[in-house]
Order: structure tokens, then sequence, then C-alpha cells
């Protein structure tokens, strides 16, 4: 058993470090051909090998970690929704898995929540980008799902504007390449990771900068106000990312489905509504 798990944690180690590099793959070769065309084309031939190899790299490892990730679906954990009122759910596994078409960071089974009640900015041009305070979901509490203990926190990152218009979406996608290459804490902003019990952790991302209500170490009940929503991280408006995984590091972790209390899975697309914790 002990020598499994420890070969289990050393493919994963083996994985995360190929996503890292991975997510360099495209920023580098982008600088690169800067240089290069700066210089006036002095590699040549020689940026043709390159780019092969560097496109062969790229698609073989996207192949590599799809195959290694392929296993079938556990049963999916109940708990209690991590959000209270009118919400609508995008992105979630309902309808497919993965749920945001990619297994990094353990996001099979990922959802992402925004809130319905209140105003918010109607128009997809113009203002390109808005202030976080124009949308209903910011600033909303967060409460935990389960009893937990509470075994990371980060809490530091900016909120920064929404991206969620159409001249506003190349900057989020540039934005996003440099934020993979960065690391997990620059893709999920802050955040916090709970340790349910059982080889299970619940992951809330995109919290509110200086909202989290806990440290690691803290022990919660269901129901208990660990932070408010926020728009930090790889965001395109404020709202909830939240998954559960099968390790405290998103990194190393492997999704876990679940199922919400009262509620179930919500279809993508659809609003659902959480009178009190479940």
């Amino acid at each position: 058993m002990a020598r499994g798990q420890e070969e289990g944690r050393a493919g994963r180690r083996l994985r995360w470090c190929l996503i890292r590099v991975h997510g360099w793959t495209v920023p580098v070769l982008f600088a690169v051909i800067a240089v290069d065309i700066a210089l006036g084309g002095p590699m040549g031939a020689w940026f043709l090998l390159l780019f092969a190899v560097a496109g062969s790299f790229y698609a073989g490892v996207l192949l590599w970690l799809r195959s290694g990730r392929e296993h079938a679906a556990p049963e999916p954990v109940e708990v209690g929704a991590p959000v209270t009122g009118e919400w609508f759910a995008l992105n979630g596994p309902a309808d497919k898995v993965p749920s945001h078409g990619v297994r990094f960071l353990g996001q099979e089974y990922a959802i992402d929540l925004i809130a319905v009640s209140g105003e918010r900015p109607a128009s997809v041009w113009w203002p390109p980008m808005s202030p976080n305070a124009a949308f209903p979901a910011f600033g909303r509490p967060l409460p935990a799902v389960a009893e937990a203990e509470v075994v990371h926190v980060e809490d530091g990152a900016r909120d920064h504007l929404s991206r969620d218009t159409y001249p506003a979406l190349l900057h989020l996608f540039a934005e996003g390449l440099v934020r993979q290459a960065a690391g997990a804490h620059r893709i999920l902003g802050n955040h916090v990771v709970l340790d349910l019990g059982g080889g299970v952790y619940a992951l809330y991302a995109h919290l509110r900068r200086g909202s989290a209500r806990v440290r690691p170490g803290d022990r919660v009940a269901p129901g208990q106000v660990l932070g408010e929503c926020g728009n930090s991280g790889n965001s395109s408006e404020p709202h909830l990312h939240f998954q559960l995984m099968d390790a405290a590091d998103p990194r190393l972790a492997v999704g876990v489905p679940f199922t919400w209390r009262g509620v179930g899975v919500p279809a993508n697309g659809t609003a659902f509504s959480v009178p009190g914790h479940q």
C-alpha cells in the first residue's frame, strides 16, 4: 500500500513538471520568433526544426496527459452547496467531463457559479472591462460545504477588472497563457482548500482579496463563511470556481465528482436556488 501511494505521488509530480514545462512552450516559442524577426532571421532553417520539435512536444504532452488520466469515475461525494441564494451554473460536470475541457489542476468535475440576483453589465462590447462592484456575485459570502479542516489559504491576489466582453477576450486569452506559465496560484487567484476527510478536498477559487476568514489549521462547521466571492486569478468576471479533488495540492490532484445536498448537480446554463446551507 505504501509503495503504491509513493508511486502515485511520483507519477503526479512527473505530470505536474510536464504541465509546467508545457505551459511555457507557447510563450517561449513566441519569444524566440520575436527575437529571430528582430535580428533579421539568423536562425534560418533551424527555426523550422525548433518549431517542429516544440509542436511535437506540445501535442505529445497533451496526448500523454489525457491517456494517463482515463479512469472510471468514482461515486459522487454529497456535500452542501458552496453558495446561498440565486446562482447560475456554468462549465459544470452535469453535461460533460472534464467540465472545463481540461483535467489540469484536478478540474475534471469543477463548476463555475455566477450570481443572478441584481443588475450586471448588459453589453458584450462596451465598456470592454467593468469594475467588480457592477456584478452581483462580488462580495457574496461563501459557506463551507461540510465540517472540515482548512489546509491552505491564499488571500493576497488583486481583484482585476472584468474580462467578459468580446474586446476583452483577446486580453483574457493572452493573460491566461501567462498565468498558466507562472503557476497554479496565478490561475486560481485567492483560494481556500478544505480537507473533508476520507481523501476528499474542496477548493474554492477566485476569492475576493482580503476576504478570507479562515487560516490553515482551523476547523470549520458546515455553513461557516470562508470568504467572499471575488475576481482574482484567471477569471472573466466575479464568480466562484468550486471543485472536489483527491489531494490538497491541486497541481497533484485528480478531480472527484460532487453532488450538492438538496440541489444535485446543476445543469449548465441553468439557475438554481439555495435558501440556506443544507
